[in-house]
Parts: structure tokens; C-alpha cells; sequence
């Protein structure tokens, strides 16, 4: 749904997805379920990479900028918050934009109804394979600056609407720490989020998804994209990009809670026996 219609003026753009629903109908209709599930591999080590970044280093780094600045490692401070949310993000971005590179044009590539510039990859390392072999590593990395300004955007108030949500529920709301918790305070953060990374993810789409050099950049993109198709083509696909984020955010940090919840028990427990060992 980003891709259809791209550069092609108002009036003159096919519509092939008329939303999330159609959308897989028709993949499914003509492509099978395999068709929606394009590009999965790629996606796992995309949110390994990312994820475990934007997890792994959020926390360590609030806890040391707020120890260094606010003398205090616990301290909650909106602007620490969202530096650290977006930095841990931008690092995630970088280390699997080849990944996600590569997942964007295994799923834009259709045999029946294609949109965009197609590339015809078997599959994830034959995609990697392709792009080193005729563009190098600079060609593994095309886009890498729009996608690491749409996960700035979404981390940034990832974690810190999370957060935020969850002091507010607790206070206001009167709820306890636990499921119900979590899955409220992680649907307020993954619709902020989709809100604020919609825009710079269409831009990426298409970077990711050039041939040759239709785009000189990130904001070539964007201006180029509004002056044909208007202002609201940056939010095409808003409604599908909200049906993955919001199961996405809520399972990604419910999970979180959770497992930091083993670790402290682990660390409780095993690490006081290594001491006296």
C-alpha cells in the first residue's frame, strides 16, 4: 500500500490494496499464504537485531545518563528518556537495515499484481548475494538513514509512552502490577508509536525499494512523494502498519516485563552461590 501509486499523480493511481483486509485477500487469492508470509526470515534476525538493542541498551544507557546529568539512576526525566529510547533505536536500525532491506523487497515483488520496482530474489541470501555482488556494501546499506530516523522516531516514544502509561495507570487507574498492566500501557505506546514512524516508514519503503537512483535521499523522498501525490500519501498504509505494531509492541514488551522478571529471580538466586563459591 506504500508503494502503489508511488510518484503517479492524484486520480491516476491504481488501487490493487483498498486496505488490510483486501489486501491479504488478494495476496492470499492469487499467491497463496505464502505470499503473506514473504520475507519472514529476514524479518526475525531484523527484530533480533533491532530489538535487542533497543531492549538490551535502553535501560543501562537511562541508567547512565540519569546518574551522570540528575545524580540519580532512577530518576525519570522525559527528554533522558527519549534520547536513550531513540539511540538504543537508531543502533538496532543500523545493525539490520541489510535485513530489513532485503524483507521489503521480498514482500513488494508479486508475480500478479506488481507494485513498485520488483526484484526477483529465491530468498533472503540470494537477495544479500544479489545486492553485494552489484552494488557492495553501500548497496547493504541503501536507506539506512530513513530507517534509522523511523526507528529514532519510534523508539523515542516506544518505551518512554510505555512507561509513562504505566505510572499513570497506576496512579489514576488504580491498577496493579501484572498482564492487564502491561497490555494497556503497551496498546497507548504502539498507537503513539505508529503515529510517529508511519511517515518516515513509507519514505524507507520506497528508499529500500528504488531502482537505480529515483531518490537522491530522505527528504528528496519526502518532498517528491508529497509534491505528486499530496500530504496524505506519507500515511498510505496507516491502517496495516497499526494492525502489526500494536500485537507487536504489546507482545514485545509484555514479553519484556516478563523476562526481566526471570532474570532478577535468576540473578537473585545463582548469583549469591557464585559468590560464596
Amino acid at each position: 500500500m506504500q508503494l502503489q501509486g508511488e510518484l503517479q499523480s492524484k486520480g491516476l493511481q491504481p488501487h490493487h490494496y483498498r486496505g488490510p483486509l483486501h489486501g491479504v485477500g488478494v495476496i492470499v487469492k492469487h499467491e497463496g499464504l505464502r505470499g503473506i508470509y514473504r520475507g519472514l526470515g529476514c524479518a526475525y534476525v531484523y527484530q533480533i537485531l533491532l530489538n535487542g538493542c533497543r531492549l538490551g541498551f535502553y535501560d543501562p544507557l537511562r541508567k547512565g545518563i540519569s546518574a551522570l546529568f540528575l545524580k540519580d539512576e532512577n530518576a525519570q526525566n522525559l527528554a533522558v528518556n527519549m534520547f536513550c529510547g531513540a539511540f538504543s533505536g537508531v543502533m538496532g536500525a543500523a545493525a539490520g537495515s541489510p535485513f530489513f532491506l532485503v524483507k521489503t523487497r521480498l514482500q513488494s515483488y508479486s508475480p500478479f499484481r506488481p507494485v513498485g520496482t520488483q526484484h526477483q530474489y529465491r530468498n533472503a541470501w540470494d537477495g544479500l548475494s544479489q545486492i553485494y555482488r552489484g552494488e557492495g556494501i553501500r548497496g547493504l546499506y541503501r536507506g539506512v538513514g530513513a530507517a534509522m530516523i523511523r526507528t529514532g522516531f519510534g523508539s523515542s516514544v516506544q518505551l518512554p509512552t510505555y512507561f509513562f502509561a504505566k505510572r499513570r495507570l497506576i496512579r489514576h487507574a488504580g491498577m496493579e502490577e501484572g498482564p492487564a498492566l502491561h497490555l494497556a500501557s503497551s496498546t497507548v505506546s504502539g498507537f503513539v508509536v505508529c503515529c510517529f514512524m508511519h511517515p518516515p516508514d513509507t519514505i524507507m519503503s520506497r528508499l529500500y525499494n528504488q531502482n537505480g537512483n529515483l531518490y537522491k535521499g530522505v527528504f528528496d523522498c519526502l518532498g517528491k512523494t508529497i509534491r505528486t501525490e499530496g500530504f496524505l500519501a506519507i500515511y498510505k498504509g496507516f491502517l496495516p502498519h497499526l494492525a502489526r505494531i500494536l500485537p507487536h509492541t504489546i507482545l514485545t514488551l509484555s514479553l519484556a516485563e516478563q523476562t526481566n522478571k526471570l532474570m532478577r529471580k535468576f540473578e537473585g538466586r545463582v548469583l549469591p552461590m557464585m559468590a560464596k563459591a
